[in-house]
């Protein structure tokens, strides 16, 4: 896919940019952010089991994308399908220590 970022000094003040849906995705980008990279800072020293890391960073990876990829509600119910998963079994973690 081709991307249009503007260039100073030029006549059409456009140039075409190729954009990396793989290594760096739009959708995934906000200002000089990228979602991968706040979400390794937010997981970074956590002790949670690997399976609830995992939801977690489906449930970060959904909030941070439903207003830009697909559709919006769809994206957010992705994030609450993950987000019930971990509230479930953090429940089950706590009925056990009781």
């Amino acid at each position: 896919m081709v991307d249009r970022k503007e260039e100073a000094n030029t006549t059409r003040n456009t140039k075409q940019v190729e954009v990396d849906r793989v290594n760096n995705p739009p959708h995934y980008t906000t200002g000089c952010i990228e979602c991968i990279d706040a979400m390794e800072a937010m997981m970074q020293g956590s002790t949670v089991a690997p399976i609830v890391g995992n939801w977690w960073g489906n449930v970060f990876k959904y909030v941070w994308r439903w207003d830009k990829k697909g559709t919006p509600l769809e994206q957010l119910h992705k994030a609450r399908y993950y987000l019930d998963k971990m509230i479930e079994h953090v429940e089950r973690e706590e009925s056990d220590e009781v």
